[in-house]
C-alpha cells in the first residue's frame, strides 16, 4: 500500500471516528418536546408554554414563559395552539429555537 493510500485512509478513519463522536453526544442537543400556548406577548417577544421536561437544558414539565429566537412566531400561533417546539438557553435566556404547529 502506498503512502498515499494509506493517508488517504487514515483521513477516513478520522472522519468516520469524528462523525460516531458527534451521533454519540448528539443526545444533548435540543429534542422536539410538546406543548400548548398560554400566552403570547408581542410587545417582550416572548410566549409561554405549557410543556414536558426539556432534557437538554434539565428542564422539568412545567409552564414557563420563554424568549423567541424567531420573532414572527409571536404573530403565527395563537393561545391554544399545540406545538412541538425545542428550547435552549441563549445569551443567559431561556429561548424557544424551534416552534412547530401540531394538528
Amino acid at each position: 500500500m502506498s503512502s498515499v493510500t494509506t493517508l488517504k485512509h487514515l483521513r477516513l478513519r478520522a472522519l468516520f471516528a469524528l462523525l460516531a463522536g458527534c451521533l454519540a453526544i448528539g443526545s444533548a442537543w435540543a429534542q422536539p418536546v410538546d406543548g400548548e400556548i398560554l400566552k403570547i406577548d408581542k410587545a417582550q417577544r416572548r410566549i409561554t408554554l405549557k410543556h414536558g421536561p426539556i432534557k437538554n437544558i434539565d428542564m422539568p414539565a412545567m409552564s414557563m414563559s420563554y424568549r423567541v429566537a424567531n420573532p414572527t412566531w409571536v404573530d403565527s400561533f395563537k393561545v391554544g395552539d399545540k406545538v412541538k417546539f425545542e428550547a435552549d438557553k441563549v445569551d443567559g435566556n431561556y429561548t424557544i429555537t424551534r416552534l412547530d404547529a401540531q394538528p
